[in-house]
């Protein structure tokens, strides 16, 4: 198998070496400040800023009509901003378009694959688009092909693929021309469980074998774990930013669930110990950092027999909670439909 050479990132950031910053410093994979979306009276983003280093994932979770697929359309240079700027591998979308896009990769939500085509057809038809030289093509599409676990599917035609092997084909034919960066826009909507973890090991993948960066929208929990840092945006504004790890620490302390032989004295002790305590109807709920490593003590405390005990720590679920007031919970009938089903629809 044709390995990828590795000189092609490298030749065209000379062919646009013209194009860089003049100090010569690194340029962050994406930089915004106040970038912000308006159509009519209705303000999409609003003043959104945020800088995205160089091979992280960077993961913008919130729920359809936050702003998530709008700024990544600015960023991709899909659509104009109205105030603010942004900047992709060191280019201004406003003023280097051209440069943006030929340093980006982008999977869409809907897919865009013609099923007709066989894979390899359209990883062909893609590399003309993008000017790839003829000498390298074959070496290219043998290397995100393996990436992606699907070689031995490179001949057969994308109406037999399924929702998940179609995706991956997609992030494939968005890594084929090397992107700095590759923007995700809700890439595992409609996908089986399974599936999402089986891409998400081909996205990670790619930035461990391939240093790309990775920009995606998400209204999935757990899929935003994966991130290195994640922003969460609502209503057009981003609420908080951090790594997955820190927002819930932002968000409080462990809450440990004693079910004791007599919770009015096991609450008194723990009280009196500094732990702040509710008590239900048939246990009692302790506040606790790091309450994983507490059980042992606060049972201790206790002083009474206890009889379960439940560790929760702080979700992302109870973070969006924290910062929106609310949680997402969306109904997305249209995009789990089934891909020949989407696809007839389209043609209809």
């Amino acid at each position: 198998m044709a390995a990828l050479p590795e000189i092609n990132r490298f030749e065209t950031a000379e062919v646009n070496r013209r194009e860089r910053p003049a100090d010569g410093t690194s340029p962050a994979a994406v930089e915004v400040s106040d970038l912000s979306k308006r159509y009519g009276d209705v303000e999409a983003v609003k003043k959104v800023s945020f800088s995205v280093a160089p091979g992280e994932v960077f993961a913008f979770l919130g729920p359809n009509g936050a702003g998530k697929t709008t700024t990544i359309k600015m960023l991709c240079t899909l659509a104009r901003p109205t105030g603010g700027r942004a900047s992709v591998d060191g280019f201004d979308v406003q003023r280097q378009p051209k440069a943006v896009r030929r340093h980006i990769g982008l999977v869409f939500q809907e897919q865009t694959l013609d099923d007709q085509l066989t894979a390899e057809e359209n990883l062909r038809f893609h590399a003309v688009l993008y000017h790839v030289p003829r000498a390298e093509v074959a070496g290219r599409i043998d290397r995100v092909l393996r990436l992606v676990a699907l070689e031995n599917r490179r001949g057969d035609l994308i109406s037999t693929f399924s929702g998940g092997m179609a995706r991956r084909l997609e992030i494939a034919r968005g890594m084929l021309h090397t992107p700095a960066v590759l923007f995700l826009d809700e890439p595992t909507i409609g996908l089986d469980p399974q599936t999402r973890a089986l891409m998400w090991e081909d996205v990670l993948r790619l930035r461990r074998e391939e240093g790309v960066t990775i920009f995606l929208t998400t209204h999935y929990m757990d899929e935003a774990e994966y991130a290195d840092r994640i922003a969460i945006i609502d209503q057009g504004s981003i609420v908080a930013l951090d790594t997955p790890d820190e927002l819930k620490r932002l968000v409080g302390a462990d809450t440990v669930e004693l079910t004791t032989s007599d919770d009015a004295v096991a609450a008194t002790r723990l009280s009196k110990a500094g732990f702040r305590v509710n008590e239900g109807d048939e246990s009692l709920v302790v506040f606790a950092e790091n309450g994983e490593a507490q059980v042992a003590r606060l049972i201790e405390i206790a002083g009474v027999p206890v009889s379960n005990v439940h560790v929760h720590r702080p979700t992302l679920d109870d973070v969006f909670l924290h910062f929106t007031g609310r949680q997402i919970r969306e109904d997305h009938a249209e995009h789990a439909m089934p891909m020949r089903m989407r696809a007839f629809a389209r043609r209809r």
